[in-house]
């Protein structure tokens, strides 16, 4: 049995160590006991992505240390929309798709978590009337309180307007820790480093109308290579849980292909591995970095976290064929070859069973693996274009003599990048 211990300097020292602490209102003197605590998922997408996933590891090393945690969906406060992070004035979501959001959402979590610890806050909005909410909560703060929160300030200062719906967001996460500290004894709230603000009204409303001291913490918000954050209605590709958005394939190897400074950084933040087996393999690691060891750890360990060894070992086994030049793909079953394409970028295409595709119309036009014909010229003449991973010229045509299981073609740009069509046939009656 797994041994628990208490909330104390142990369990800080050891989020501090992996990188997981950005603020905190703890204090050097921390008491030995267990708390309850929360933290909450803005449901403005169908599906949670790695940044949302350091908030779920969080609440997991709280659990295991015997403390209760709550997730709370903000079925409530998804209808207004957090104006953190954001330049402009959020799109409000129809209702319909707010509550598909929330059904998927509450499925992902149920995958880590215990269904009975995911909350939903409009269940408690839903009772509430807008003149007791201005009286019994608003009364607490003050227009210049709101307008130091840097949510506000950075939109203000940008010379963006915000709404007052957006202004008034705040209010409503700080109710949402007030209910839960007087419902479910929850005295700590934590989330990412962009809410802080947030975070800290509802203490101060907590301390203000009950007269008691609560805590937060946030942990650092997990950056794309370009430096923005992964968001749920940001432009641009995040790396999502769900595998319908991300396919398991892309997901193991956005982990394999991140920088070195950034596989030490993760590995404290996204696996629970023991400091003494993470400082082994970054030792091993630093001998030889061609083997990205670092890089190959995380991967598996959060591949296998998030879509389950099964997943996992069926990812391995087509990064084995893709990127070893040894493997021959004629040789591989049909289904081997339908699991492949099934788990990386892929396009379905219908066609006359005698064509003949150029080359780059196949690159461009058929199969949108490369942007423009300019950029695919530029590529052949390099030699970093293979088709079933052989290299090919610019006077290079597809056959069906070259397709793989009679219906597969494998595109592949440089080292990494890969893409397959399946070809359904057409049979046509030519006059």
């Amino acid at each position: 049995m797994m041994k628990l211990n208490k909330l104390n300097k142990n369990l800080i020292q050891e989020f501090l160590w992996r990188g997981l602490i950005h603020n905190t209102t703890y204090s050097k003197k921390i008491k030995n006991e267990k708390i309850t605590l929360y933290t909450g998922f803005d449901p403005t997408s169908k599906s949670l992505h790695i940044g949302n996933l350091v908030a779920i590891i969080m609440l997991i090393h709280f659990k295991r240390s015997g403390n209760k945690i709550i997730s709370v969906i903000g079925g409530g406060t998804g209808m207004i929309g957090d104006p953190s992070g954001k330049n402009s004035e959020r799109i409000i979501i129809k209702k319909e798709s707010l509550q598909k959001n929330i059904k998927n959402l509450k499925k992902q979590l149920s995958f880590f978590l215990d269904s009975n610890e995911i909350l939903n806050n409009y269940e408690w909005f839903k009772k509430t009337l807008f003149l007791d909410f201005a009286k019994d909560i608003g009364k607490y703060f003050t227009i210049n309180y709101m307008l130091s929160k840097d949510s506000i300030k950075k939109r203000i200062s940008k010379k963006n307007s915000i709404s007052f719906t957006e202004f008034t967001y705040q209010l409503f996460q700080a109710y949402d820790f007030l209910y839960l500290y007087k419902k479910k004894n929850c005295s700590l709230q934590i989330g990412g480093s962009d809410q802080w603000g947030n975070i800290t009204s509802g203490i101060e409303l907590i301390r203000k109308k009950l007269g008691r001291k609560v805590n937060g913490l946030t942990f650092p918000l997990i950056t794309k290579l370009d430096g923005s954050k992964f968001g749920k209605t940001e432009k641009g590709d995040n790396i999502w849980i769900d595998p319908n958005f991300t396919s398991p394939y892309e997901f193991y190897q956005f982990w394999i292909n991140i920088s070195d400074d950034q596989a030490k950084k993760y590995i404290k933040i996204y696996t629970f591995l023991k400091k003494e087996e993470i400082k082994e393999i970054i030792f091993f690691h630093e001998k030889n970095p061609n083997l990205k060891l670092i890089q190959k750890k995380i991967a598996s360990e959060i591949t296998i976290f998030v879509h389950g060894n099964k997943i996992f070992e069926k990812i391995k086994f087509i990064s084995n064929i893709l990127f070893k030049k040894e493997k021959i793909l004629t040789n591989l079953s049909k289904n081997d070859i339908k699991s492949i394409y099934e788990n990386i970028p892929h396009k379905n295409l219908f066609i006359d069973i005698n064509f003949k595709i150029p080359i780059l119309d196949l690159l461009v036009n058929k199969s949108n693996f490369i942007k423009s014909k300019k950029e695919a010229i530029r590529h052949l003449k390099c030699n970093s274009i293979l088709i079933n991973k052989k290299i090919i010229k610019e006077n290079f045509f597809l056959k069906k003599k070259d397709l793989i299981s009679e219906s597969y073609v494998l595109l592949q740009k440089g080292k990494k990048n890969f893409f397959m069509i399946k070809f359904n046939f057409l049979f046509l009656t030519h006059l």
